[in-house]
């Protein structure tokens, strides 16, 4: 699958101009492709672009595209993905369902029991379901806004597909935030005026140019760039790769602060600096400590871009309330870095341009805003910020931030809304006096608490009375915690739908399953690079939909014509006249800025290059005039004390960053007594959340005796006589699964990971059932980050892990339902 380097230049002839890099390429490319042996089609995934060829109406084998010098492994996922014995082949409805309608008995959902139905009884009854909630319960009954990752392709994105019909039918409950930066995106627009978390970041070229100490803090690079919101380019594997020559080369020090020895930190060959899970904060505010007391705080940045020093000082001191001086002895019990190494660490980056790159892991649990404020409060008492190589990133490791933009607009997308009101059947906005948006990481707690009133940035939030839930490409049963409490929740739901094209957890506790096709199995257009906009590739259908799935458009084209309103829906196009008109759009939006050829030759040759963008330094305008080019904060500067979130009133989120315990946390805090091993449920490295854990070929190739691998310490597998590739069962009081041991010295005791997106395959439905394959959110904690953000706390959770004894249950998680018609 993999090109390398060598081959890619030898094969263009290596030019200095990166923009006549493509339609010659790739139409010799695909002239070579048609041969006895197959067809060579050309398509674009969160995991690059690529190649297929395809024989007897099946693909057979998979390239990566030629632009991608670094492409992922994960491609060779590919046709696993197709040919998943986990598709959704029929129409199919939960048995009781089917026989009792929304008086069934919804104890039973996850039971596996379904009957086949056709196309037509499947849409009739998700249509008749609908009209029955709308006239019922009104908007507040239906919650339907939730999002995943979805797949890749701006005419069948599934999301806004389940969205216009759904508004076009009526209006109904949504969620804001999302999963995977829910604290973080809440906070910082206080602190940095954006959400900083899906912001562009200081250039790689200016980092590798200008920094002497780059930290990589809770930030596993190399592992999370190999995948994109769009079509992923993996140009951020050339700097990574520099990046490693010049530590070789001792120009730059690069640190890793993280409780395990990282992907990224085994190949760049740089420092490790062990922390505790989630006592990040206390390392920081001693850190600053030192900033402060030693007097190496750029105290004319602080002077000229924040406001609110002086009132955090105090805190900092122990001259506040709390009476704690937050020395590097005080945090060194909690963080279990040394003192003096606190110290040093300080002056170090004071004496040496520092660039700080955060991940997002560390925002993900309990009072999980504070780290990422804090880290922006020690950017500023450095007073790097707004220099090349210098500063704060939240990003970087996400979909190829830091590659340069080439400024080129994308493609857009099928409309996500309804084109008029007179396109809306139920028309009423009445949510009988609750809330019409929830946060994400609240809509368990909202279903279980209808009429329950909580905080959420400076917001009072009243639950609605929910009755009926559908879900479209997106998979709430794998990024959501605590699996027993969303059994306890869909029992109290009537009705729930969900479209999708495998036998997900979320299928398997619905009530009637629509199955789509795969992005592979229809055409499209795609950005090619979600940051670089490097080109707009095409996405050319391969096969043809398997078995009875369909496209996202003709399933909700298909569901209007019950509403009468197909045409409205579709504005009477086909697929390729939707994806022709986003191509043109896309050519007015570059005209006399970037050259696109006419959409026939452009699907003819897969892709369009834009080329490479110039160098850029984030908050560089702020710093050069910071009255001119103001924050996005309320004062317009950055925010070391926000006093709107000190009228908030929020005892677990102040007018400052601070250190709080947490409910559980490992190394001696609460909990660990009794559950001593801190659970860590990262981005996976070989799938995309739960993408890809349907291949079966692939998945085998790092599962352990087909279960998910749980990363241990060799203290800590030795203590509980576990051997690498034994059967373990993790535990705590919320739930127990089993996994596949994997003993490493990367990691220290007291720490273990299970990566998210592991399908959850309980034995049966009830409560407490053990799960089958290791999906770790069967035991994570379903609690708020904060009365700010109410985002994902998934990181704070402690387990006990035992040997598993006895005769292992079969893994039920890829699975196809028991039929009974």
């Amino acid at each position: 699958m993999a090109i390398s380097r060598r081959s890619f230049l030898k094969g263009i002839m290596v030019t200095s101009t990166a923009g006549l890099i493509g339609p010659s390429l790739l139409s010799i490319a695909q002239a070579a492709g048609n041969s006895p042996e197959g067809t060579w089609k050309i398509t674009g995934s969160h995991w690059g672009a690529f190649r297929a060829r395809v024989l007897g109406g099946k693909v057979q084998e998979v390239k990566a595209f030629e632009l991608d010098k670094y492409p992922t492994d994960m491609l060779n996922g590919i046709k696993g993905i197709i040919y998943s014995p986990s598709r959704v082949r029929y129409p199919m409805v939960r048995y009781d369902f089917y026989l009792k309608r929304h008086k069934s008995d919804t104890t039973q959902r996850g039971d596996f029991r379904f009957i086949r139905v056709t196309w037509d009884e499947a849409l009739d009854m998700f249509y008749e379901e609908l009209e029955r909630i709308q006239t019922t319960y009104g908007p507040s009954g239906l919650y339907a806004g939730h999002t995943g990752w979805r797949a890749t392709g701006q005419v069948h994105s599934c999301g806004n597909h389940l969205f216009r019909s759904m508004a076009m039918h009526g209006n109904y409950v949504r969620k804001v935030g999302d999963y995977s930066t829910g604290a973080g995106q809440t906070i910082m627009p206080y602190v940095l005026g954006t959400t900083e978390v899906y912001a562009q970041g200081t250039s790689w070229e200016n980092i590798l140019n200008e920094s002497k100490i780059v930290v990589l803090w809770a930030q596993d690079i190399h592992k999370n760039l190999q995948v994109g919101w769009n079509c992923e380019t993996h140009e951020s594997y050339e700097y990574l790769e520099k990046l490693k020559d010049k530590i070789a080369k001792k120009e730059i020090r690069v640190i890793s602060i993280d409780p395990v020895k990282s992907k990224s930190q085994n190949y760049l060959n740089c420092e490790h600096q062990y922390v505790n899970p989630q006592t990040d904060v206390a390392l920081m505010l001693a850190l600053a400590h030192t900033l402060y007391t030693e007097d190496l705080h750029d105290k004319e940045f602080i002077e000229t871009y924040c406001l609110g020093f002086e009132e955090f000082v105090p805190y900092l001191l122990g001259t506040a309330t709390d009476k704690l001086e937050k020395t590097p002895e005080w945090a060194s019990s909690i963080c279990g870095m040394k003192a003096e190494d606190i110290k040093q660490l300080a002056r170090d980056m004071a004496g040496n341009r520092t660039q700080l790159l955060f991940g997002w892991c560390i925002q993900r649990q309990q009072h999980g805003e504070q780290p990422y404020w804090m880290g922006a409060v020690l950017a500023a008492m450095l007073g790097y910020i707004g220099l090349p190589g210098g500063g704060v990133s939240y990003a970087h490791h996400y979909s190829g931030i830091g590659v340069s933009s080439s400024g080129a607009a994308g493609p857009g997308a099928f409309p996500g809304i309804p084109d008029s009101d007179e396109h809306i059947k139920h028309k009423s906005d009445d949510f009988k006096g609750a809330s019409a948006t929830i946060p994400v990481a609240r809509w368990v707690d909202m279903i279980l608490n209808p009429g329950k009133t909580i905080e959420a940035n400076g917001s009072k939030i009243t639950y609605p009375d929910v009755h009926m839930a559908v879900f479209s490409g997106n998979n709430p049963w794998h990024h959501h915690q605590d699996k027993n409490k969303m059994k306890k929740a869909f029992h109290k739901l009537q009705t729930v739908v969900t479209v999708d094209y495998n036998w997900t957890a979320t299928c398997r506790f619905s009530d009637i399953v629509l199955p789509a096709c795969t992005q592979y199995e229809r055409n499209d257009l795609d950005l090619y690079g979600s940051y670089s906009a490097r080109g707009v590739i095409a996405m050319q259908k391969l096969v043809d939909p398997l078995y009875q799935s369909k496209t996202d458009f003709e399933i909700f084209t298909e569901f209007s014509k019950r509403m009468g309103k197909h045409r409205e829906y579709s504005r009477n196009k086909t697929e390729m006249e939707w994806v022709k008109e986003l191509y043109d759009g896309c050519v007015a939006a570059n005209k006399g800025k970037f050259e696109m050829p006419e959409f026939d030759k452009f699907w003819q040759d897969g892709f369009v290059d834009f080329g490479k963008g110039p160098a850029w330094t984030r908050q560089e305008d702020f710093r050069k005039d910071p009255e001119l080019n103001s924050l996005g904060t309320p004062s317009g500067f950055i925010e070391i004390f926000s006093r709107k979130i000190d009228r908030f009133g929020y005892d677990d989120c102040k007018g400052h960053p601070a250190w709080m315990e947490k409910l559980e946390r490992s190394h001696g805090g609460p909990g660990s007594d009794k559950y001593p091993v801190a659970l860590q449920s990262c981005h996976p490295d070989q799938r995309l959340h739960s993408q890809m854990c349907e291949s079966t070929e692939y998945r085998e190739t790092y599962s352990v005796q087909g279960r998910e691998p749980i990363y241990l310490s060799p203290g800590d597998a030795k203590t509980r006589g576990i051997k690498d590739g034994d059967l373990v069962r993790v535990f705590n009081e919320r739930g127990q699964l089993l996994a596949g041991a994997r003993v490493s010295d990367n990691y220290p005791s007291g720490v273990a990971r299970i990566y998210e997106g592991a399908w959850y395959g309980p034995v049966d439905e009830t409560i407490g059932s053990l799960d089958t394959y290791g999906d770790p959110n069967t035991l994570t904690m379903d609690v708020g980050t904060s009365q700010l953000a109410q985002a994902c706390s998934a990181f704070t959770c402690l387990v006990e892990v035992e040997k598993f004894k006895g005769k292992a249950p079969e893994v039920t998680a890829f699975n196809q339902p028991t039929g009974m018609g």
